[in-house]
C-alpha cells in the first residue's frame, strides 16, 4: 500500500471557483458524500474551459472523455459550507491532459480533499482521439503547473 499524501496548499493551484454545497449534498453521516468531490471536480475544470471559450458543450466537435480518476479525502465537508475548488493541469500529452483538483473549505489553506481526472480529447461524431485544438492547448498552458 502506498504512503498517505499530505493535503496541497491553496498557492499549489493557477485558478479557483467557489462553490456552495447544498443541503443534498449531506449522506446520512451528516457529511458532503464521496461522490459529490466529484462533482466539484467537474466544475471546476468545465467552468474554466467555458469561461476561456475553449469548450462548446453543445456544438464543439472536440469533447474530453474522462478516461481516469482519483481523489484523496483529508478532512470532513457538510452543508451549509462554501468550498473553493482550486484547478492545475498537471500534464498536457497529444490528446490528453491531467486535471488536478483541490477542493478547500471556507478560507482554510490546506486542502480537505484532492485529485486528478484524465481527459481523452476526442472527435465528437467519431469518438477517436484527437490532437488537442490550439486555442484549448493555449489555455491549458495558463494553468500548467
Amino acid at each position: 500500500m502506498s504512503e498517505r499524501r499530505a493535503p496541497h496548499r491553496r498557492s499549489e493551484y493557477r485558478h479557483f471557483l467557489t462553490i456552495q454545497t447544498r443541503w443534498m449534498d449531506n449522506d446520512a453521516y451528516g457529511h458532503v458524500n464521496n461522490v459529490v468531490y466529484y462533482s466539484f471536480f467537474d466544475t471546476v475544470v468545465n467552468e474554466y474551459l467555458i469561461r476561456a471559450g475553449v469548450l462548446d458543450i453543445a456544438r464543439g466537435t472536440t469533447i474530453g472523455l474522462v478516461v481516469e480518476t482519483q481523489c484523496n479525502y483529508f478532512s470532513e465537508l457538510s452543508f451549509p459550507q462554501t468550498v473553493v475548488g482550486g484547478l492545475r493541469v498537471g500534464r498536457i500529452g497529444t490528446s490528453s491532459v491531467r486535471y488536478e483538483i483541490g477542493i478547500f473549505a471556507d478560507d482554510h489553506d490546506n486542502a480537505c480533499a484532492q485529485g486528478h481526472f484524465v481527459h481523452v480529447y476526442v472527435d465528437r461524431a467519431t469518438r477517436r482521439p484527437m490532437p488537442l485544438p490550439a486555442a484549448l492547448r493555449t489555455v491549458l498552458e495558463r494553468i500548467h503547473a
